[in-house]
Order: C-alpha cells, then structure tokens, then sequence
C-alpha cells in the first residue's frame, strides 16, 4: 500500500515556534538524504500518527506539497514524554534504485506443537529483523512460522524465515529467532529430584564417615 502525506515548507524555527505549530495541530519534522538536502517541514499531527501506526518505519511514504514528489522512510521519531504522542519526525529521503537498510517487525503465525501440546512457553528473541532491499520490495512485516517448534530442543533461526522476493536478512543466519521453554513445573522438579539426591548423598558420606569411627 502506498501512503502519500500532504507537507508544507516550514520557514519558522526554534523550540518557540515548534510549540506554536504543535498547538495547531502540526507537527514540525525534517527531510533528508544523499541527494536531498535536508528541508524542514511541517505535516498535520493526526494524519501522521494514522499513517504511522498502520504503516510503520519500513513502509515508503509520498511526500507531497513541496517542489517535487519525494519518496522517504520514517528514519526517527520524537515522542511527548508525558502523552505519547509524536512531536517531531526525521524523513530520509530514498532512490528507487537503491538498496536501502531498513529493520521490519515480525509477525509470529502458525501453532508450535511445543507450546501447545507440551505446555511450554514461547519465548520470541527477535522482534525485529534488519533486511536490505529494494524501496519497492520493502514489506511492513516479515512472518515467521512457529509450526516448526514440536520440541522443546527446537529452534527457529534466521535462516528458517521465508523472506518475500527481492528482500534479504541483514543478519547472522544462525541467530535465534524463536523457541519454546519448557514448563517450569518440569524445572522445579529437576531441581527437587537434584536436592534430593544431593541429600541421600550426604546423608551416606556421613554414615560412612560414623562407620569408620
């Protein structure tokens, strides 16, 4: 999906100014790149947060009101600290026939036998995945199917993901994905069944060491 946003050239700086804009609902942000120099702007509050939420840091978005059409990804947001709410955002500025770096979220799918069948707990190490493609091969998200994990010895890498055409992992291929722990019923009980033992061993040492006396 292709996300266009109405900007407007921002000829005012200075955290004063940026105060005034952001109670009219604006919000001041800055565009950037390697062909680009960096222009500031100013955008409706709302609109971004909208556009932000449904597509997020990985998706290009149109920058339209300024002397030309400009393809950008969301390079940094500034939040309010009190509310939440974005105050200030950086854009770069991308070529269409240029690899760009970017980190997509991962979306996990399927059942994993593990957790399910075993009653263990899925525990996700990655929640990001670094990719390097195209602007338009870029995804928002990157799946990852848990069905793999019948185990608990089971884990899921980087190199098991199915990635879409046109985009690779910027990772290391052995670098764990996901996995599932087992039940800490099961840990408890080792631990039990460890001190247990630990005692009739000592309780033998010291029978041993009377019997020599």
């Amino acid at each position: 999906m292709t996300y266009t946003v109405t900007v407007e050239k921002r000829t005012q700086g200075g955290s004063k100014a940026c105060r005034a804009f952001r109670a009219q609902g604006k919000m001041p942000a800055v565009v950037y790149g390697p062909n680009n120099e960096a222009e500031t702007i100013l955008l409706n509050t709302k609109e971004f947060e909208k556009i932000w939420s449904e597509a997020g840091e990985s998706t290009v978005l149109t920058l339209s009101g300024l002397d030309k059409k400009v393809s950008v990804l969301i390079q940094d947001v500034a939040h309010d600290p009190l509310y939440g709410t974005p105050t200030h955002a950086d854009f770069y500025a991308i070529q269409a026939d240029t690899v760009v770096d970017v980190e997509v979220p991962l979306e996990f799918t399927g059942v994993s036998p593990a957790e399910k069948g075993l009653g263990g707990t899925l525990i996700k190490v990655m929640f990001t995945l670094p990719i390097k493609a195209l602007p338009k091969d870029l995804p928002s998200e990157v799946l990852v199917d848990i069905s793999s994990l019948v185990t608990f010895e089971d884990q899921l890498q980087v190199k098991d993901i199915k990635l879409p055409q046109g985009v690779v992992a910027d990772a290391e291929p052995e670098e764990v994905v996901a996995l599932v722990q087992a039940p800490r019923e099961e840990e408890e009980s080792e631990v039990a069944d460890v001190a247990s033992v630990e005692v009739e061993k000592k309780g033998k040492e010291e029978e041993s060491t009377s019997d020599t006396k």
